[in-house]
């Protein structure tokens, strides 16, 4: 069995009488809904670490050839570049934004 921690966490009340609110509607504890908070939160650190790591490996211009390969199939309906996405995510792809 894991070991357990414990952990004196101030929340403001206004967010606690929240947390309780939530975890009765979902009949659960306010323990088990901050649990569950967290790991969803970790989840998803993890997952851009994951994807910003992919990011970096990454060597420009390997799609538009994998995309060459592929043929001469048409864009469908939908498929387009949004207008202005090029300009936001830079020549190389990388995220402007950030």
């Amino acid at each position: 069995m894991a070991t357990v921690s414990n952990f004196a966490l101030r929340v403001p009340p206004s967010m606690m009488q929240e947390l309780k609110e939530r975890a009765e509607k979902d009949e659960t504890s306010v323990n088990q809904l901050i649990v569950m908070a967290i790991a969803e939160k970790l989840a998803a650190l993890r997952t851009r670490e994951y994807f910003a790591l992919r990011q970096a490996r990454a060597v420009p211009g390997d799609f538009e050839r994998l995309l060459a390969k592929a043929g001469g199939a048409s864009v469908r309906e939908g498929d387009e570049i949004p207008e202005g996405w090029l300009e936001r995510t830079g020549a190389d792809g990388a995220d402007a934004a950030r």
